[in-house]
């Protein structure tokens, strides 16, 4: 008889469970292109750091956007939310907005172009 195929499910605990059922204070909503970077301060004795805040941490060593961190962890933003202000609280990372999109050029503008293309 031929053994059924084993499939991965994803995590083995729930995110209510990782979170231990609090959710993030309404000052640390991240955005999703959030950059996130560790400080590379140590933990404070005081910090209950679990395994996936110290996965958190590792990943973050560069500078990089919420979103990738999380799909890298693959936790859900919520989760992931809640692990930053974590560690924004003990100090052990630092976040800032992601760069400013350039503003969109005038119309009139974009006219003179196609003029001066239409010339050609």
């Amino acid at each position: 008889m031929e053994e059924p195929e084993l499939i991965d499910d994803g995590p083995v605990l729930r995110p209510y469970a990782l979170a231990r059922g609090r959710t993030p204070p309404p000052a640390a909503s991240f955005d999703m292109l959030t950059l996130v970077v560790a400080t590379g301060t140590p933990p404070p004795d005081t910090a209950e750091l679990g395994p996936e805040h110290l996965r958190l941490l590792a990943l973050a060593r560069r500078t990089r956007p919420l979103v990738e961190v999380a799909s890298d962890l693959d936790l859900p933003l919520g989760v992931m939310r809640l692990l930053l202000s974590d560690l924004l609280t003990h100090g052990l990372i630092t976040t800032r907005p992601p760069a400013a999109v350039a503003k969109r050029p005038e119309a009139s503008l974009l006219q003179e172009v196609i003029k001066g293309l239409q010339a050609l």
